[in-house]
């Protein structure tokens, strides 16, 4: 059956990756700086909330993520963030914390989408693992073309990489980066949570009736 997110075993589990969250942001595992942005692996465990517990851990764990990066913005941890959010503090919020939201949610609903026609039970995990970096890149760089693109601060980074317009800006300032992010996130992300079906007995969550 659906698990609910605050059953006792679910809000222990989210604890957990809640921490582990923390954990790798302290260390330096979370946000690794890269030019103007940071390449970041926080949406690991993004994914493995959202796969076995649902969406709504997904949203929550992407909830956390977003204030973390909300705090780089106030603390000036980032650039980039620290630079809009002198510019326009409530879509700063929105890009740092709503748009992580969607995506721990969202990468919840992709999974269940896939697990119901994975007869296999193996390519869905690494679906839905795949799903939060890509989305997390998508609905970043998309809201901040959206509400920020002719900021001054943007239009120098369009000039720096020499982009003609909004897609081009986001492949040029991104493109590696998301490539990397989602190698490394849905390969490790897919097989954490694939070792902890097959091993531990842990069921992912499902639309309907768990497998």
């Amino acid at each position: 059956m659906k698990k609910n997110v605050f059953d006792l075993n679910s809000m222990m589990q989210l604890a957990m990756l809640i921490c582990i969250q923390f954990v790798m942001k302290a260390v330096g595992l979370g946000s690794v700086p890269v030019g103007p942005l940071y390449m970041s692996f926080l949406t690991l465990p993004i994914a493995v909330g959202a796969i076995m517990i649902g969406p709504e851990a997904g949203a929550i764990l992407g909830g956390v993520f977003g204030l973390v990066s909300f705090k780089d913005a106030l603390t000036g941890g980032s650039l980039m963030t620290s630079t809009l959010l002198a510019v326009n503090p409530f879509l700063t919020f929105v890009l740092c914390v709503l748009t992580r939201v969607l995506m721990g949610y969202l990468t919840g609903i992709i999974f269940r989408a896939a697990r119901n026609v994975d007869r296999t039970h193996t390519w869905s995990f690494f679906v839905g693992a795949v799903a939060a970096p890509l989305l997390n890149t998508a609905f970043f760089m998309g809201f901040l073309v959206l509400a920020f693109y002719k900021t001054d601060y943007v239009q120098n980074l369009v000039v720096k990489y020499g982009a003609t317009n909004p897609f081009m800006f986001i492949a040029l300032m991104v493109g590696i980066q998301a490539l990397v992010e989602a190698g490394v996130c849905g390969v490790l992300g897919g097989a954490i949570v694939k070792a902890l079906h097959s091993v531990l007995g842990l069921r992912p969550a499902a639309a309907g009736t768990a497998r």
